[in-house]
């Protein structure tokens, strides 16, 4: 069984090298959606479990790799903004975002990282395609795909609603974890905690 790392909205493939290296006897891919550079497209041949983070879980689940026996969802969701009966992030937080996006996409960009604890600086943006996957953000629902699926969600996160990480993949069949101490970037704050859950999963399936 091989690995898929899929980042998140604002971040690129090195958001996992800390939880890769704990990991780094194990076959894994890292795709790379290419919002800081050139795509990195992953082809899967074979039995899989996808390791998401945030909206790299709506990534994988609108277009699941053949061979995908589990998904991993790091502050991950099917849907991101609120609707009827689901309480997401209202949909007036991404509408100013989209609006400040077009004249401001870096400010936009550095301040929804800050928001989830990154600091770091980053280079030249796809500020074309970061906007446009905002607007997934706002509008898209994923449909669940019939694998296991563990939600592992930190109780401090500062960008998903409490009510909302209770809620996500309410209609699979889900396993929820949840970090007491963490925020919205859990495999950058806890990587050690989220390796372990990765090895669990990985003993679950085989």
């Amino acid at each position: 069984m091989k690995l898929l790392f899929a980042h998140g909205w604002g971040f690129d493939r090195s958001f996992w090298t800390p939880l890769a290296d704990l990991l780094a006897d194990l076959p894994l891919e890292i795709d790379d959606r290419g919002y800081f550079g050139s795509p990195e497209v992953v082809a899967m041949d074979g039995p899989c479990l996808a390791v998401t983070h945030s909206f790299g879980t709506m990534r994988v689940l609108i277009d699941p790799p053949e061979g995908l026996l589990g998904v991993l969802a790091i502050n991950g969701f099917e849907r991101f903004s609120a609707s009827s009966g689901y309480p997401g992030v209202p949909v007036r937080v991404l509408d100013r975002m989209l609006r400040r996006f077009g004249e401001e996409p870096r400010a936009v960009l550095a301040e929804f990282r800050r928001q989830c604890g990154a600091e770091a600086a980053f280079g030249e943006i796809d500020a074309a395609l970061l906007h446009d996957d905002l607007v997934r953000l706002r509008d898209e629902e994923t449909s669940l795909p019939a694998v296991p699926i563990v939600s592992l969600q930190g109780a401090r996160d500062p960008l998903l609603p409490e009510a909302m990480r209770a809620q996500v993949f309410r209609n699979a069949a889900v396993r929820r974890i949840e970090c007491e101490t963490g925020g919205h970037l859990l495999p950058l704050e806890v990587p050690e905690f989220c390796a372990q859950v990765v090895r669990d999963m990985i003993e679950a399936l085989a």
